[in-house]
């Protein structure tokens, strides 16, 4: 049987791959929910409960002038564009309770030989996800179509650990991060395995503000390597911990959103969502 969360999230990423696709064309509502096989009555419903805004406000924040505006600004500090995007509450701050630590050398030449993970499945907005956790803290989220086949990734990233099919207090709190109505978060652990240059750019990501977006070539720059955009970009496609290492904030220098590991209308999804929720906080 379906679960119906990942259905709902499957018509949204649908009718969200339309609309990026088309955002120029200003579809109105009786054409996106026939793409997405509803009727307009229920595809409205359904967005509106999932984004908390209509689908005709939603596309504002996936078109690519919204895209280049926030870009220009880029060369504020973070702070000041914590400001200038509305970050001045709590529940819009989980960034700063996210903290990166990463593998000692021994655990990550032996690939996690002395560690016991845990591990189990949750639906979230952007659909099920796998989520795993060490005893220092969660190294692991990925989006997942089928369980088997994402588990055999997981192990494929730490061959030698011990696996545990459980949910831990490292996974709730991390989980909370993804719900639309998450309060004041609780500080949340990652405990990652990557090169130093990995760890570097994935905590720069961290710095990225809610709502916010940057770039390959700005990250290099702010990391000291203003000629590794492309060493950025693999460093980027290599992010464990999907939506909470934000890597879905960092697009193309054009304003073109680009590819997501996990699917671009995800991406887009994402980015759509946190931007209407700057806006929802700043009314």
């Amino acid at each position: 049987m379906k679960n119906h969360t990942n259905d709902s999230f499957e018509r949204i990423s649908e009718a969200i791959h339309y609309l990026t696709g088309h955002f120029k064309d200003q579809p109105d509502l009786d054409i996106i929910a026939k793409k997405v096989g509803l009727s307009p009555f229920h595809f409205q419903r359904l967005f509106t409960a999932w984004a908390g805004t209509s689908p005709k406000k939603f596309v504002q924040y996936l078109s690519l002038s919204h895209a280049k505006k926030l870009l220009k600004e880029d060369r504020l500090s973070v702070l000041e564009t914590s400001v200038k995007t509305g970050l001045s509450g709590s529940s819009r701050l989980h960034d700063l309770f996210v903290t990166i630590e990463g593998m000692t050398p021994g655990e990550y030449k032996h690939d996690g030989e002395s560690l016991t993970i845990h591990y189990s499945f949750s639906s979230t907005l952007f659909g099920m996800c796998l989520i795993a956790s060490t005893q220092k803290g969660v190294c692991y989220i990925a989006f997942v179509e089928q369980k088997d086949t994402a588990f055999l990734e997981l192990r494929h990233r730490f061959p030698r650990a011990t696996f545990i099919e459980k949910s831990d207090v490292f996974q709730k709190n991390a989980l909370r991060l993804f719900s639309s109505t998450r309060g004041t978060p609780e500080k949340v652990l990652l405990h990652v395995k990557g090169t130093s240059f990995q760890l570097k750019v994935w905590e720069m990501l961290l710095t990225i503000p809610l709502g916010g977006l940057s770039t390959y070539g700005t990250i290099a720059q702010k990391i000291g390597t203003p000629k590794a955009s492309r060493a950025v970009g693999a460093a980027v496609g290599a992010n464990p911990v999907a939506f909470l290492i934000p890597c879905h904030r960092v697009i193309q220098s054009t304003g073109i959103f680009g590819n997501y590991h996990w699917g671009p209308s995800r991406k887009a999804a994402m980015i759509g969502f946190e931007g209407v929720g700057i806006c929802k906080e700043k009314q």
